[in-house]
């Protein structure tokens, strides 16, 4: 009897604890309650991104002592929607300031931004985005956020599908930036990998070849330049399995809750704690 509590002493203290719910993002279903019910400072907020350019950004500050690393949330394809902000606000949880800029700022009807189309408008309103004014848009985001009391320097980005291939993007183009998360976004061309500084997080499912098939060159062309391009593949998980959380029999919930935690020990490697 001795030994068999032993041994289930040991088993239950190796064993990886359950993820809870609070630990994780809210899905799409559930954002907006989890944003009414935050406890931390979250607003909006606009930012001089130069030549006269003025972004409307949700920003959500860490209950914390001392100084925080920030982190640019790069939306969806669908614009910045209510889930991006409790991503943004989950990200604060973690001890970050995050900064989620609405990149249709200004392009919708009457000078809107995502609030003023619907989805479908704001898919055609990002696809005619300038890859430039994208990239000055989010420097200035990150100049915006480390700019506040109680930031730090440091300015790491995080994005999900056409997010997260601007994320990777990013990397090859922001001087300075510690790292890159990519959640289910393309890879950019074997030609621009060579410009790659910051550390790369790549985390995808299994289910989403169209996106997958981009990831192998990447990594075959950033092991030959000796740059660091971590990539997490979740088994039976689809595209967007962060937002879509109930989706695919289980499996976009196990991916988020192994996806998440990895996403937070990376962020606080890049950034510190």
């Amino acid at each position: 009897m001795r030994v068999f509590r032993s041994a289930f002493v040991i088993l239950t203290l190796i064993a990886a604890p359950p993820v809870l719910a609070a630990q994780l993002p809210a899905d799409d279903s559930s954002a907006v309650a989890r944003l009414n019910a935050s406890p931390r400072h979250g607003e909006w907020i606009r930012y001089d991104a130069g030549g006269g350019d003025s972004v409307r950004a949700w920003v959500v500050y860490p209950e914390r002592r001392d100084r925080a690393g920030v982190v640019v949330v790069i939306h969806e394809i669908y614009g910045l929607t209510d889930w991006i902000r409790g991503v943004a606000d989950q990200l604060a949880a973690e001890g970050f300031i995050a900064v989620a800029p609405d990149l249709l700022s200004g392009k919708g009807p009457n000078q809107g931004g995502s609030e003023s189309v619907d989805r479908q408008g704001a898919v055609a309103l990002v696809r005619a985005l300038s890859r430039d004014e994208v990239t000055r848009r989010l420097v200035a985001a990150g100049r915006y956020a480390t700019g506040r009391p109680g930031a730090r320097g440091d300015v790491a980005t995080i994005g999900f599908c056409w997010g997260g291939s601007t994320s990777f993007h990013m990397a090859t183009a922001w001087p300075g930036l510690r790292g890159a998360v990519v959640y289910y976004g393309s890879s950019p061309d074997s030609a621009r990998l060579a410009e790659v500084r910051a550390p790369v997080l790549g985390l995808y499912g299994g289910d989403d070849a169209r996106v997958n098939a981009t990831v192998p060159p990447a990594q075959a062309e950033l092991r030959r330049l000796v740059r660091r391009f971590e990539v997490e593949t979740y088994d039976g998980a689809g595209h967007g399995f962060l937002r879509d959380q109930a989706g695919r029999g289980g499996a976009n919930r196990r991916a988020t809750e192994q996806a998440w935690p990895r996403t937070v020990a990376f962020l606080r490697e890049v950034l510190g704690r």
